[in-house]
């Protein structure tokens, strides 16, 4: 047995799907399934099946949360482009503002850029735009940033030339940040043959040239973002199914396994323990200004072999892309300020224990 200790760990982006879709994950089993894969901090997207898009369902969401969850949750705020008179009522409630260039789950999109224009400029807060563009929308986003600098970030990175247009920016000086997914970095598109409708997510799985394009400029990405994405098992097999895959459970045993198999799935060596603090701790408390807590700390045993296996996670979705993958590293303990929550797969908290969170500007 060989313990490690590691700071709280902070997934900026999850849809834990509640209100309006509980029957996949709601505020309780998705806070348990942070805790149980050792991220103690999560922030939530506004795409609900209503979208959070007024301060009166920003409401409604949060006095439901508080009641459930077991780890710390904020919460992003979502727009059209109608409702800018909004931002000034939500402004100390939410981490950001998330906008959709893309179609994905739900109706939720912005496809005028001067609709994009006056939605980037009026939200003036100093937390971030977060943003889901793919293909030309990507360079849409870099384009108004060029005109109008502030902070951004950029969701799920997949491929190299988004990750290139990236490391352009930074190079520049722009006030732009960028997440990668665990089902970019350890999955490619050759895997939809195993995994079918599984395999379906927004964005796609791409190439191995891609995925070793972000594994050899690591530096560059700034955070791990699970996209935890849980649908129906029934719903994800149909002939209609729903783009997203959860993650927050394999998030951190798939970053552990690479740093102790320096061959894992293409990793090679390159992911550190300093590396996973660094996108899965520092930088998301610094982007997205969380205030962290010593006490609050994820215990892990770097040794420990187990394989994923769809009966024992705790989303309620009850699946994972990895399940029958062979791990090395496990969550054991998790504290939350001190207390234990999480102990040997068993959560020890209650609904409702975990506080709402904000941003810290």
């Amino acid at each position: 047995m060989s313990m490690l200790t590691l700071p709280g760990l902070i997934d900026p982006h999850v849809h834990l799907r509640d209100p309006g879709q509980t029957e996949k994950e709601d505020f309780f089993t998705g806070t348990a399934a942070a805790l149980a894969g050792g991220f103690t901090t999560v922030l939530d997207m506004p795409n609900n099946k209503v979208p959070v898009t007024t301060a009166e369902r920003l409401e409604e969401k949060i006095k439901s949360a508080r009641e459930k969850v077991v780890c710390d949750v904020g919460f992003y705020f979502g727009s059209m482009g109608e409702n800018l008179a909004e931002f000034a009522k939500i402004s100390s409630k939410v981490m950001g503002l998330k906008l959709y260039l893309n179609h994905t789950t739900g109706d939720f999109l912005i496809n005028h850029k001067p609709t994009l224009l006056r939605t980037f400029v009026e939200f003036t807060d100093k937390k971030p735009i977060l943003f889901h563009a793919e293909n030309e929308t990507f360079d849409t986003v870099l384009d108004i940033l060029r005109e109008h600098p502030r902070p951004i970030h950029l969701c799920h990175l997949s491929t190299s030339y988004e990750l290139k247009r990236v490391i352009e920016a930074k190079k520049k000086g722009l006030p732009v940040t960028c997440g990668v997914t665990p089902h970019h970095l350890f999955l490619t598109k050759e895997d939809e043959t195993s995994l079918g409708t599984l395999g379906m997510m927004k964005p796609p799985l791409q190439s191995l040239r891609d995925l070793d394009f972000l594994w050899k400029h690591l530096d560059v990405i700034d955070v791990i973002e699970s996209d935890h994405a849980p649908h129906l098992l029934s719903e994800k097999q149909s002939d209609t199914p729903f783009f997203g895959v959860p993650g927050l459970e394999t998030t951190l045993p798939l970053l552990l396994t690479a740093v102790n198999d320096k061959l894992f799935n293409r990793a090679q060596g390159k992911l550190t323990i300093d590396d996973i603090i660094r996108l899965c701790h520092t930088n998301p408390a610094r982007i997205f200004h969380i205030q962290v807590d010593p006490e609050t700390k994820t215990e892990v045993d770097l040794d420990e072999e187990w394989t994923v296996e769809n009966k024992n996670l705790l989303t309620k979705c009850k699946w994972s892309p990895f399940d029958g993958w062979k791990m090395r590293g496990r969550v054991k303990k998790v504290f939350l300020r001190g207390k234990k929550v999480f102990e040997d797969g068993n959560l020890l908290a209650k609904p409702g224990s975990g506080k709402i969170v904000t941003s810290q500007t």
